[in-house]
């Protein structure tokens, strides 16, 4: 992968040329302090959240000449940097939570050498500043599950249903504001490029976080089915239990307390003591009588 360029190393020409249609003035090479970051990518974020490929393709084309910012807070103050060139870096050897290739929007940025970002370029290099997320419009958001729109829909993200993680795919953007340096970015790998990719345990967590809420949802649905059973005689396992496969955890849960109190009824518990030696009668024991 790429590394983040020092202060020791030119600025290319062709860099220094796209740099260049930004600036009132041309700037020098000497003038200009490049670096590039991951934007966004195609993974499930913190938010349950994700772009498309289309997406990361539309907004790397949205993002050029795009001021960086600090916390998403805009004002001129808070101008450090602007993205000059973009694009969509694809990793083959790769699969995100959601079971495709996993992509990533790499920018460019250049700022200026100046004694007022000394301070800045150095904490780019120490690796202090380093994550950074995107501010951006987009134009429809669509459930994993089900394909319903913008929250037209039961399902939960972060919730798994039967082997699938619940998630907002981001689709269509309209608009993209600005990037912004901050402390903990949404995607998890959004963030200056200096060794991409030396994290990937995310994928593990997800994957784990799933196995576990599929094991979890498989043995509620063989409870709910083993209740129905006791509660009614009269119900076809089969059919019963192929119904459960469709229905979700608060839906189980009601099921599974309601069917717990009609099997109550029908086998209540049985005392487990029987009775003492002198409650007996005597002609229950007459028959021992020689």
């Amino acid at each position: 992968m790429e590394t983040l360029k020092t202060q020791s190393e030119a600025v290319g020409a062709e860099d220094l040329a796209l740099i260049n249609q930004w600036a009132k003035s041309p700037l020098t090479a000497g003038e200009v302090y490049t670096f590039s970051v991951c934007l966004c990518d195609n993974e499930v974020d913190r938010d349950f959240e994700r772009f498309d490929s289309g997406a990361l393709e539309e907004l790397g084309r949205m993002f050029v000449g795009k001021s960086g910012i600090f916390d998403h807070q805009w004002s001129a103050g808070g101008q450090t940097a602007r993205l000059y060139k973009t694009e969509v870096v694809r990793e083959p050897a790769m699969t995100t939570a959601a079971g495709d290739e996993y992509r990533w929007l790499k920018g460019w940025a250049y700022l200026l050498r100046t004694e007022k970002n000394g301070d800045l370029i150095a904490e780019i290099e120490g690796g202090i500043k380093k994550e950074v997320s995107v501010g951006c419009g987009m134009g429809r958001s669509v459930c994993s599950i089900c394909g319903a729109e913008n929250g037209g829909c039961r399902h939960v993200p972060g919730q798994v249903y039967g082997d699938k993680l619940c998630f907002m795919e981001l689709r269509d953007p309209s608009d993209a504001y600005e990037w912004s340096f901050v402390a903990v970015p949404a995607q998890r790998n959004a963030g200056v490029v200096k060794r991409f990719g030396g994290e990937r345990d995310r994928e593990a967590v997800l994957r784990k976080e799933a196995a576990l809420g599929r094991k979890y949802l498989a043995d509620l649905r063989r409870e709910v089915v083993r209740l129905a059973m006791l509660a009614d005689d009269g119900l076809d396992g089969g059919v019963f239990s192929k119904a459960a496969e469709k229905l979700d955890e608060p839906e189980l849960l009601a099921l599974k307390r309601g069917y717990e109190a009609r099997a109550a009824k029908r086998f209540p518990a049985m005392p487990q003591l029987g009775a003492r030696p002198e409650e007996k009668s005597l002609a229950d024991e007459g028959e021992f009588l020689v």
